[in-house]
């Protein structure tokens, strides 16, 4: 197992840029060694920035996936750590229903619109054929 990763290798692993790195580490989401300029990431901080990414694409906030990965360090642990994960992932999957509820009540609004211009645009359409004739 590598005992350091670079900041290059771990931007090229998570496709993620220096300044998104260094952010990480200015919240106190990473903290890496220095030797000299050079940042050295433990395991340890590899696996809280491939969490960091994962909390993100799942819509957490910073704030929360700090929250989940502080509870890990400390009691209750593990387990604390994975009550709170599933409460977040119930209120993420609450918001996005009612975001998707929304969406469709949108979509089935803009039909209705759409299917009011078209029938006044044959209306239109029929009216100004019978002007010309």
């Amino acid at each position: 197992m590598q005992r350091y990763f670079t900041i290059t290798q771990l931007t090229q692993e998570f496709d993620i840029t220096t300044r998104t790195l260094r952010f990480y580490e200015a919240q106190g989401l990473v903290s890496p060694t220095r030797r000299g300029r050079q940042r050295l990431y433990t395991p340890g901080d590899r696996t809280r920035i491939k969490l960091i990414l994962r909390g993100k694409r799942l819509g957490f906030s910073l704030n929360e996936i700090r929250e989940m990965i502080e509870m890990y360090a400390s009691a209750p642990g593990e387990t604390g750590q994975l009550r709170l994960l599933l409460d977040k992932i119930e209120a993420r999957r609450e918001e996005l229903l009612e975001k998707q509820r929304d969406i469709e009540l949108t979509l089935l609004e803009l039909d209705e619109v759409e299917a009011g211009a078209r029938t006044r645009i044959s209306e239109l359409g029929a009216g100004a054929a019978s002007e010309d004739a």
